[in-house]
């Protein structure tokens, strides 16, 4: 089996600095969302028919999307303006912003409560009625955070922090940080493993994969 070139689509030349980050697709519509970091947009692609529909401005280095199946949203992290953005499939242009910590970085949700979480550079994890807009808490963090990954069954939230080289547990019930774990300096990304509750912490300077697994 081989990775096979089908195509290309066009998008939008790059109007400022910095290109494409982060995508996401919401299946049931066909659309997938791109952050175009550098024209301050999401461009908007339709996969079953690979073509180009339309670009979403006024998102100041837009970092990402994030799609929700099960609430039919999607949420981007709009670094350059501390906001997040939320929106419905479809309805594109009635996006309203919530004012979060200083440029977002890492989303997740939480299907069961609706939470939208929202890790900014500030050192700041926050919590936010994602119908709303509502910002329910905030958790301080161990430093400036990357990657952030939900375990739903368990109700904790997984950050990786680069500096000083660790992983931050929250638990999403009380917005509390249970534990922090020392994984190494520079590791920044995460993997989650839901079946077998297993976190995988990458770290640069040993070349080797760290692996967790959560008893809680």
């Amino acid at each position: 089996m081989t990775l096979k070139n089908v195509g290309y689509i066009d998008l939008p030349e790059h109007r400022g600095v910095g290109g494409f980050d982060h995508a996401d697709v919401h299946a049931p519509s066909d659309r997938l969302y791109v952050a175009h970091t550098g024209n301050d947009a999401i461009d908007v692609i339709d996969s079953a028919q690979d073509r180009y529909i339309e670009s979403m401005p006024g998102l100041t280095a837009v970092a990402g999307a994030l799609v929700s199946e099960a609430r039919g949203l999607v949420f981007t992290s709009n670094r350059g303006e501390n906001t997040v953005s939320v929106f419905a499939p479809g309805a594109e242009r009635d996006a309203f912003k919530i004012a979060v910590g200083v440029k977002p970085n890492g989303l997740d949700l939480d299907p069961a409560t609706g939470r939208l979480l929202c890790a900014c550079d500030a050192g700041v994890l926050f919590a936010i009625d994602a119908a709303s807009g509502r910002v329910l808490g905030d958790v301080p963090l161990s430093g400036v955070p990357d990657v952030i990954f939900l375990h739903p069954h368990y109700g904790r939230l997984y950050v990786a922090i680069g500096e000083p080289g660790v992983i931050d547990v929250v638990d999403i019930g009380t917005l509390r940080r249970k534990e922090v774990v020392a994984t190494e300096a520079g590791a920044h990304t995460l993997a989650l493993e839901r079946k077998r509750n297993k976190v995988y912490a990458f770290l640069p300077q040993s070349h080797r994969a760290a692996v967790f697994v959560d008893t809680a």
